[in-house]
């Protein structure tokens, strides 16, 4: 099979193909023996009528069109991975030639959006700047707080509401005098604003089994958007007692005996969870640094197909300012992939079972699924590939990062090598994964 390649525009290729008849014969031999199986021949058996016979009643291009249809898109892979090219969406193929009389080749062309190849930027010597990582008394007494929270009990009052306070709710939302939403029976803190717009002022001063009404736009529903009459009647007023801080409620809620082995605990967390943000903040930096420093084109079919599949999965197909938003989402992300694939291609990055594993059964907690049902999912709709891309970007900028040097905004070099590995992990999860093939090889 022969392959040329011609570039149309920095993201789109032309293909050109030739098959020769012996490639393309059996997928000849076997459309004449489907048609076969389908057509009834007068003094023939079902399976068993002889190719002259089927090129008389049926015609040799009716045979020649099942051939090409069958062998077509297995010619088009071959061809794109003999060409290394690197497609993007689905190609524009137009059959050029077919063997009708004679025993010749097949020719076609596709047209075909492919990923631009980038000039990366050096990223030797670069410095990045992220925030402090110190850990503050606030930020232990805010991880106490919180957990004392969790442990806290809601006690009835005989006051007004306020802010922070937990009121059980009736709730009915009326548009033009039509009841269109209501609720009873709810628990909501005031001050958390997840609810409707407007209903934190409303609770505020009301107390158990007055009502009162508000305006409000609709956060839900068939009417969301539209502005309702609220009414809501507040049936109880609570407020959240917590715990004293002490060694009891230390062994109540941790492993620890005193308040202070939890409080050192805390301030562990604390201390990882900011380390853990700064290496966020570093690729996030790292990224944007790629980004203003390499020309990237985008494709813009690859783009408008995302974005009309994202736009039929919502029904707003005709909703031309939301199209425009998905259309800026859409490209970033595109452009994004594009940077981050020629990237981890630069850096050689290999996937091992065991990240490829970590991340799935990470996603799987995401979208509350059982991690195994959540594999088996990805396998039948075949995106475990996608899920390998998706962890060697991840991972082809974390690699990158060893090459960068990261200070926080006093100048102190930040150590992030928990969160990027080094080259010695890297070599010996190679090793691993080598030790494991061949075992999987040998059984």
């Amino acid at each position: 099979m022969k392959s040329a390649v011609e570039t149309l525009e920095p993201t789109k290729v032309k293909l050109t193909v030739e098959v020769e008849y012996a490639e393309l014969k059996p997928s000849i031999d076997h459309a004449y023996e489907h048609i076969a199986e389908q057509v009834n021949i007068p003094g023939f058996r079902k399976g068993k009528v002889p190719a002259r016979i089927i090129d008389q009643r049926v015609g040799r291009p009716a045979v020649l069109e099942h051939a090409v249809n069958e062998g077509l898109p297995n010619f088009y892979r071959q061809a794109i991975s003999e060409t290394s090219l690197r497609p993007l969406g689905q190609p524009d193929v137009e059959v050029t030639e077919v063997p009708i009389e004679a025993e010749g080749p097949l020719k076609f062309t596709a047209e075909v959006e492919v990923r631009p190849e980038l000039e990366l930027p050096e990223l030797e010597g670069l410095e990045l700047t992220v925030e402090a990582g110190e850990v503050r008394d606030e930020d232990v007494d805010e991880r106490l707080e919180s957990l004392r929270e969790r442990f806290g009990t809601l006690v009835g009052v005989d006051r007004p509401a306020a802010e922070g306070d937990f009121v059980v709710l009736d709730l009915k939302a009326v548009i033009d005098d039509e009841e269109v939403d209501s609720v009873s029976g709810v628990s909501y803190e005031i001050g958390s604003g997840n609810m409707l717009e407007g209903l934190d002022e409303a609770l505020t001063g009301l107390s158990a089994e007055e009502t009162t009404t508000f305006k409000a736009p609709l956060a839900g529903g068939d009417h969301e958007g539209k502005e309702a009459d609220v009414t809501v009647t507040a049936t109880a007023v609570k407020q959240r007692e917590l715990p004293e801080s002490d060694d009891a409620f230390a062994q109540l809620a941790s492993e620890f005996d005193t308040i202070d082995e939890l409080k050192d605990d805390l301030r562990k967390q604390v201390a990882d969870a900011k380390t853990s943000n700064q290496a966020v903040a570093a690729r996030d930096a790292l990224l944007e640094h790629l980004v203003e420093k390499t020309e990237i084109p985008v494709p813009s079919g690859a783009v408008e197909a995302e974005v009309h599949r994202h736009l039929e999965g919502e029904n707003r197909l005709e909703d031309e300012e939301h199209r425009a938003e998905v259309t800026e989402q859409a490209t970033e992300a595109l452009r994004n992939q594009i940077l981050l694939d020629t990237l981890a291609e630069k850096l050689e990055i290999q996937v091992a079972q065991n990240e490829l594993l970590e991340y799935l059964v990470s996603a799987s907690r995401q979208y509350g699924m059982d991690p195994n049902q959540f594999i088996q999912t990805l396998d039948q709709n075949g995106q475990i590939p996608a899920m390998v891309g998706e962890v060697a970007r991840s991972k082809a900028l974390a690699v990158a990062l060893r090459d960068v040097v990261v200070k926080d905004e006093a100048g102190e070099v930040v150590d992030l090598s928990e969160f990027i590995g080094s080259d010695e992990d890297d070599a010996a999860e190679a090793a691993d994964a080598t030790e494991e093939s061949a075992e999987d090889a040998k059984a």
